[in-house]
């Protein structure tokens, strides 16, 4: 069977190109980036290449780019780091939305246990969250705010730059999860003004295994892991030299080709929710329709079926849904949840993701399986 693949949100195939570029440095190129000699030269080169692709890409200066092991890793540098650097340590109130991944809120939770404060933001309907929110949970003693850039559910982009102004005219830090956002919108650390910004490279046709911090500089972090002073002694470890190049190369292609590929997965995303509605009617809904979104996320509510019954029915399709069913008992996801989606109505709700390799064949093909399958269901 072949298969039609709609989760590029949970992660992204490795680029060619990408692939090609890591290759060498599987084999020949196998020095220590640390070693003087010329095969740690080559390393080192390669390495600090791709920090100054990926800066560039985030207009950023490379000296701001710390590389990790991931997402997870880099939320984790980002909110720990920033606590355990105060005094007493760790001390002091964190800000999160609710509409954030795991990897945000177990370090939130974690730090909670510490004896850290934890405030969590609500969204609207369309899953936004209001800079006033944000204000209004603002204390004295709030050191960190983090809010996603753009939601890895419903693609509903967060209006950042009002929550960084917010938040800096108090005199707090900002850090935003934008591993969804990059290679699909803009990403310009100069233009959202945010503090701390966390990259995950198998979300942008990387492999699994990378990723980076963005520290704006002057901002204070304690380390994670302790040992030698790699990446300005914020992550300590030999760098994982062929996955970093990955990095750095994806940087490189989407720079060039980031405007294109997102007219493109727009005009995708509009074909796939027209014919849809076309086919189920106008008992289908589409959430964050109203707010700006990611140019390739479409979460959409089936009427009168689950997610995970209506995607069993198309097994050739790779597809996520918005509410896991255990046992006779629906549990929604956080998401769906702070927006207030009714429990009804969210048992119905399939994520479906495009990428760079989405095809208009695959839109229609997917778009003609879940329409049969949402008819055979009734």
């Amino acid at each position: 069977m072949r298969h039609i693949y709609f989760d590029y949100n949970a992660t992204t195939p490795i680029a060619p190109a990408v692939q090609e570029a890591m290759l060498p440095f599987l084999a020949e190129h196998f020095g220590n980036p640390s070693s003087s000699h010329a095969l740690g030269a080559a390393s080192h080169e390669a390495v600090e290449d791709a920090r100054t692709r990926l800066a560039e890409l985030l207009d950023a200066d490379s000296d701001e780019i710390v590389f990790t092991s991931g997402g997870t890793e880099s939320n984790n540098l980002a909110l720990k780091g920033v606590f355990f650097k105060r005094t007493p340590a760790p001390s002091g109130h964190l800000v999160i939305s609710a509409l954030e991944h795991p990897a945000i809120v177990e370090p939130a939770r974690f730090l909670e246990r510490l004896g850290c404060d934890v405030s969590v933001v609500g969204t609207n309907s369309q899953g936004l969250v209001n800079p006033s929110a944000i204000e209004r949970a603002l204390r004295s003693d709030t050191a960190l705010v983090s809010v996603m850039l753009a939601n890895n559910e419903v693609g509903t982009v967060q209006p950042l730059r009002e929550i960084v102004d917010v938040c800096h005219r108090r005199g707090v830090l900002v850090h935003t999860d934008a591993a969804q956002a990059l290679g699909k919108i803009p990403v310009h650390v100069s233009e959202l003004g945010v503090d701390l910004l966390s990259v995950a490279g198998h979300k942008l046709y990387a492999p699994k295994g990378v990723g980076a911090l963005y520290v704006r500089r002057g901002t204070q972090l304690d380390s994670l892991l302790h040992g030698a002073g790699h990446e300005c002694g914020l992550r300590a470890g030999t760098e994982n030299v062929p996955y970093i190049v990955g990095l750095g190369r994806v940087a490189a292609l989407v720079a060039r080709h980031l405007e294109s590929a997102q007219e493109r997965m727009e005009l995708l995303r509009e074909r796939l929710e027209q014919k849809l509605r076309d086919g189920v009617g106008a008992p289908l809904t589409i959430n964050g329709f109203d707010a700006p979104r990611l140019p390739n996320t479409v979460s959409v509510n089936f009427p009168g079926v689950t997610g995970g019954e209506l995607l069993r029915r198309c097994p050739e399709l790779c597809a996520s849904t918005g509410a896991a069913c255990h046992s006779g008992s629906t549990r929604l996801s956080g998401t769906l949840a702070a927006m207030g989606l009714p429990l009804e109505v969210a048992r119905g709700t399939v994520r479906l993701s495009l990428g760079w390799y989405t095809t208009e064949e695959e839109v229609d093909r997917a778009a003609d399986l879940l329409v049969a399958a949402w008819e055979d269901l009734q």
